[in-house]
């Protein structure tokens, strides 16, 4: 079995963004030679999110205001991790409800995904470099 690690690196310059990763993430699979098997796509902190959806601005301007209502950035002073020095304690809860990490098969050497799908970095408290990290198991 073939084992594949990289990472990818980002830096928004927004608090929150919603980077379409899949070309980048089947650059990865090409890379490590594999034709059958899973690659695992997982954020590497803890204000960042790894999903999949669809790829449409409507979409994304959805995402982004529901997430708000439900954890909104301002006041700070509402959550009890921004008394550590943080205003970041809205993030944390955002990433929770995006989910940290997706899975997605390998067929023939390509993502194995449906029709509308692609894999996305959900940033919900940029401005410094962050990363995914992409690992390939497979034949």
């Amino acid at each position: 079995m073939k084992s594949h690690r990289e990472e990818l690196w980002f830096e928004t310059t927004q608090r929150r963004d919603y980077l379409n990763i899949t070309s980048k993430v089947q650059e990865a699979v090409r890379t490590s030679g594999v034709q059958e098997g899973l690659c695992l796509v997982n954020a590497m902190h803890i204000t960042a999110s790894v999903y999949i959806n669809d790829d449409e601005g409507g979409l994304l301007q959805d995402y982004d205001d529901w997430l708000e209502k439900l954890a909104p950035h301002a006041p700070t002073s509402h959550y009890r991790h921004n008394r550590t020095g943080e205003d970041n304690g809205d993030a944390h809860l955002k990433r929770q409800l995006m989910g940290r990490e997706v899975v997605v098969a390998i067929t023939g050497g390509t993502l194995d995904l449906g029709p509308w799908e692609q894999i996305f970095y959900g940033e919900f408290d940029g401005r410094r470099r962050k990363r995914v990290l992409v690992k390939i198991l497979g034949e």
